[in-house]
């Protein structure tokens, strides 16, 4: 078995994504809309879910074929109840040098400690505003963004570093661009603005809403001038770019106006063990159910290899010209596989 396969592209497999649950405590609307995901939404029950000792076996999958990086996301990953746990398994036992977390920070100040604690690397917590009534509806419920501030406090005063993720959407929250840039490189902690993307079915997503990331970058430098930095390793996903005085940096990712398919290194696992090859894939690979029905760590391995090997997913590349065409795709819901 190879342990360092190779997709259509040659793109190797390097970054590991698991969303922990399906569930989340917001309902942001364009990830997880609270007209689709009410009361009566039918999430996954427990046994559905990947039992922790199941994840180590999947994760040690992996890591046999390259996987260097591991970011745990959701839905809301906190509301799982072992993930600190986990996060010190991976750490600890199966030695990922990379450790990752993305939450919407709601349950950060709880759980900062725990998560410093069992070996977290790093973290990012999604902030779209800084304003209390347009932050509430962001995120649907109207849930207070100064809870979501001290918690990322709470986290960087346990020496957790801190990203912040934004998605910006034209005439919802882009007249907020420098006050966000302001606020975060006051307390030295990177700001990645995320384009506006088509994820899923459920998020009423136009091209119209995007802010491209020239704009933003436009934007910021005039009022702070900033300089690209050179990618930290290959295949990242933000364009970096610094202060010239020294206050920091800020990130762009623009997989609507600029795509970067072509070195996408990322794989996917859903709360119930599908594995998806695209964040904008159709459908998933039954991981944990092969691995139910007793398959050992070889095989486990070597039918992870064999869906890499065909992978040839470059969607951000296609959008343009599948939207030309109106050819309507069903997608993943981002809530099921994380960002």
């Amino acid at each position: 078995m190879s342990s360092d396969p190779r997709d259509q592209f040659s793109r190797p497999l390097r970054d590991l994504r698991i969303s922990v649950t399906d569930r989340c405590n917001f309902r942001c609307p364009y990830c997880m809309p609270k007209e689709v995901f009410g009361a009566d939404h039918a999430f996954l029950k427990d046994p559905q879910l990947v039992s922790l000792p199941e994840l180590v076996r999947i994760v040690g999958a992996f890591r046999k074929l390259g996987v260097e990086k591991v970011r745990l996301t959701g839905g809301e990953p906190l509301l799982r109840v072992d993930l600190p746990y986990f996060v010190k398994v991976l750490k600890q036992d199966l030695g990922v040098p990379d450790v990752a977390l993305t939450t919407n920070g709601w349950l950060l100040q709880k759980h900062a400690a725990s998560l410093s604690e069992a070996g977290l690397d790093r973290l990012n917590v999604s902030v779209d505003s800084l304003d209390e009534t347009k932050a509430g509806k962001m995120n649907g419920l109207g849930f207070k963004v100064s809870r979501v501030l001290a918690g990322i406090d709470t986290a960087a005063a346990q020496g957790l570093p801190v990203k912040i993720n934004c998605v910006v959407q034209k005439g919802i929250n882009d007249g907020e661009i420098l006050a966000l840039c302001d606020y975060f490189r006051q307390r030295g902690h990177s700001l990645r603005f995320i384009e506006f993307m088509d994820v899923g079915n459920t998020n009423h997503w136009s091209p119209e809403q995007v802010v491209p990331a020239l704009a933003i970058i436009a934007e910021v430098h005039q009022k702070w001038p900033i300089e690209p930095v050179s990618p930290a390793y290959r295949g990242e996903v933000a364009s970096r770019y610094r202060y010239t005085d020294g206050k920091g940096e800020i990130g762009i990712i623009s997989s609507v106006t600029e795509p970067f398919c072509k070195d996408c290194h990322r794989a996917r696992l859903s709360a119930d063990g599908q594995l998806f090859t695209c964040l904008f894939a159709a459908k998933g690979h039954d991981v944990l159910g092969t691995l139910r029905k007793g398959a050992n760590d070889e095989e486990l391995s070597e039918y992870i290899a064999n869906i890499w090997r065909g992978r040839h997913d470059r969607y951000s590349d296609e959008r343009a010209e599948l939207i030309a065409k109106k050819e309507p795709r069903v997608k993943v819901e981002m809530s099921y596989i994380g960002g």
